[in-house]
């Protein structure tokens, strides 16, 4: 609670151990809020949070070295090398051998430029090293807030790549990010917030299965008529051109709804099954993608 603002309002996570855990909101969600909370680098007004089963609070410095952590815009001394700046905090950690910090430069795509000056590094590259520093010590539990910000195509590609690769040596990560289309291939769970409160949390593969069917109907002659009188129907829309966005009761109901639309003599060209992605459960439950923060995948090749 900020003043009078609640940040975050009854909000109830676990995220399992060795699973990817995506946060997603639009801006003022209480995302940022939440990971500064997990870090301890908040205390929350109610509640407690806890990590390894442990609470923070009373374990917080036993309980952090065991967590890696990537916040905003990593910053290191900038007239230190990259390899440098990672020996360095290499010693702050408790030591990492040359050898790791050699491994995380190149699990990070700089070992090319590690004898570089950081503040010669671009914004993709500081924040490849920043989740270089991150995963030095080879924590249980990394926490990472925006880690696809600022960097390019391949650069995603590698970083989303690595994200994986270390969930699948057993280590936990709580990622936010605002990249919707990455979120859905990097995560194995997601929630998404809106005013420090849960909208929807589970597994992405069940969130994106919902009960009924979608598809994309392309057909001409009494259409309209035809969607607004069937039981099978729950909601459609006009896409223009003859296309019709069509949300089915269920997936048995694709057949009959098309033996409706023939015998009312409609011409159907193509009966299209669309399958729901995260950006468009996000725009469904908050109202909007790109207009509250948020980027696409086209958005982020562009």
């Amino acid at each position: 609670m900020f003043g009078q603002h609640h940040a975050l309002r009854g909000l109830d996570l676990a995220v399992p151990r060795g699973m990817i855990y995506g946060l997603l909101g639009p801006n003022g969600a209480g995302k940022s809020t939440t990971l500064r909370c997990v870090l301890g680098l908040i205390r929350p007004t109610s509640g407690e949070v806890r990590i390894f089963g442990e609470p923070l609070q009373s374990k917080r410095l036993e309980l952090l070295r065991r967590v890696g952590c990537l916040i905003e815009g990593p910053t290191f001394y900038p007239y230190l090398s990259g390899l440098d700046n990672l020996r360095w905090l290499g010693r702050l950690a408790g030591g990492a051998s040359e050898e790791r910090v050699q491994t995380c430069l190149e699990w990070v795509g700089l070992a090319q430029r590690g004898k570089d000056r950081f503040k010669g590094y671009s914004t993709g590259m500081r924040q490849r090293l920043g989740l270089a520093g991150a995963i030095l010590h080879d924590p249980e539990f990394l926490v990472l807030d925006e880690p696809l910000n600022g960097l390019d195509p391949p650069a995603i590609v590698l970083v989303r790549d690595l994200i994986r690769r270390l969930a699948k040596e057993g280590k936990t990560i709580l990622i936010s990010s605002h990249v919707l289309h990455e979120i859905e291939l990097i995560c194995d769970r997601v929630a998404i917030l809106r005013e420090g409160q849960t909208l929807a949390e589970g597994a992405v593969s069940e969130l994106l299965d919902p009960q009924g069917q979608r598809i994309e109907l392309h057909a001409t002659g009494e259409v309209e008529a035809v969607l607004a009188e069937s039981e099978r129907v729950q909601r459609f829309s006009a896409e223009g051109q003859g296309a019709w966005d069509v949300e089915l009761q269920s997936p048995d109901d694709c057949a009959p709804l098309a033996r409706a639309l023939i015998e009312a003599e409609c011409e159907v060209s193509a009966l299209i099954p669309r399958k729901l992605s995260l950006e468009d459960l996000f725009a469904e439950l908050t109202g909007g993608t790109a207009e509250a923060g948020y980027r696409t995948d086209e958005e982020v090749k562009s």
